[in-house]
């Protein structure tokens, strides 16, 4: 079989690569022959050509750990997240899946020479970026990591717990560099996946409760698998979606499409949720 996919001797950069999502992704590209460089805060125990430890809530580990990588990279698969569990601090939250993954994603710009492709992952709990579009603009505007990081503190009602609104962010600013990068070559998607059976899921079941996650998870009537998660992101990074750019991707089994359609109700999440 061809090589469709043109996984086949490129270098591929991936966060998140110990566990979920992103080990499931890691391990894919390597069975399609990908020179794969893991980034995590936990070492990854693929065989992987590289792995570097990152913590995405610091800017010099940031910089190390992509400067570490040597030559021309070609697809970047940002898989790493904190979830909104209030195990985290709120702000530490919003810089891993946001602020971090922005900047980790901006040193990797030049680093692609003028072709590549770059999808992350945010969430359908980030559903909700078009009523928060104005407020999160004016972050798309500050490049800094300090005055990043200063903006979040000083919106706290807008960052909330951390987890919805750095999703939301994310959306808004793939479509947002998605528009520019193209024309330097580079593609930039995102996917929103429904609740999936990661490690992390225990996070959203201890906080928000299992019977209101499950809403999320219909009309499927199941969590997905990392596998299924996985499958698309490296669909979005493939020369097969060569012209696909700034498409937030629901991965969601039907649930956006049941939403939109009145077949979801998602009042009966007021009943559920405390207050």
């Amino acid at each position: 079989m061809s090589d469709v996919l043109g996984y086949k001797g490129k270098r591929v950069v991936i966060t998140g690569c110990f566990s979920g999502m992103g080990h499931a992704t890691a391990k894919l590209l390597l069975d399609l022959g990908a020179e794969v460089h893991g980034l995590d805060v936990k070492e990854c125990d693929l065989p992987l050509a590289s792995f570097t430890q990152l913590d995405l809530r610091d800017r010099a580990s940031i910089e190390a750990g992509v400067g570490g990588i040597k030559g021309k990279i070609d697809s970047l698969f940002s898989c790493a997240g904190l979830p909104g569990s209030g195990s985290f601090p709120p702000i530490d939250t919003f810089t891993v899946n946001f602020i971090g993954h922005r900047h980790l994603t901006e040193l990797v710009i030049p680093r692609m020479e003028g072709s590549g492709a770059i999808v992350a992952i945010s969430s359908t709990g980030g559903m909700g970026w078009q009523g928060h579009l104005e407020e999160l603009m004016g972050l798309m505007q500050i490049t800094d990591w300090d005055a990043s990081r200063k903006w979040a503190e000083d919106n706290a009602e807008v960052v909330s717990e951390g987890y919805a609104s750095s999703k939301e962010a994310l959306i808004i600013y793939t479509q947002f560099r998605a528009a520019q990068l193209i024309k330097q070559g580079i593609r930039f998607n995102c996917t929103l996946p429904q609740p999936t059976a990661s490690p992390m899921v225990k996070d959203f079941e201890d906080t928000s409760g299992k019977e209101v996650i499950e809403i999320f998870a219909e009309p499927l009537g199941r969590y997905s698998t990392i596998e299924e998660q996985a499958g698309p992101l490296i669909l979005l990074n493939s020369d097969l979606a060569g012209i696909v750019n700034g498409v937030p991707l629901p991965v969601d089994g039907g649930f956006t499409g049941g939403l939109v359609t009145g077949q979801i109700d998602l009042s009966k999440l007021a009943e559920l949720l405390p207050g």
